[in-house]
């Protein structure tokens, strides 16, 4: 019996300011809300010589998350 494949689909979103950063309440809504779509972030790192972030998530792509949009908003 063949072994189903997982398939995901990935998201990189860049937040913050060029001299201000993000507060923590700002990233911990924005976080609460991917989460509720189902995506799980894989990373978070600093962007050298600035206040800004990227952020890495995945989720399981299923047919719902291809209606539902492949980006998270902020």
């Amino acid at each position: 019996m063949a072994e189903e494949i997982t398939k995901w689909e990935y998201c990189v979103e860049t937040v913050g300011g060029l001299f201000s950063g993000v507060k923590p309440e700002v990233l911990e809504e924005l976080l609460n809300e991917w989460g509720e779509e189902g995506w799980e972030i894989v990373s978070i790192y600093g962007i050298e010589n600035t206040s800004k972030i990227n952020i890495i998530a995945k989720r399981r792509l299923t047919i719902t998350s291809r209606r539902m949009g492949s980006r998270p908003s902020y």
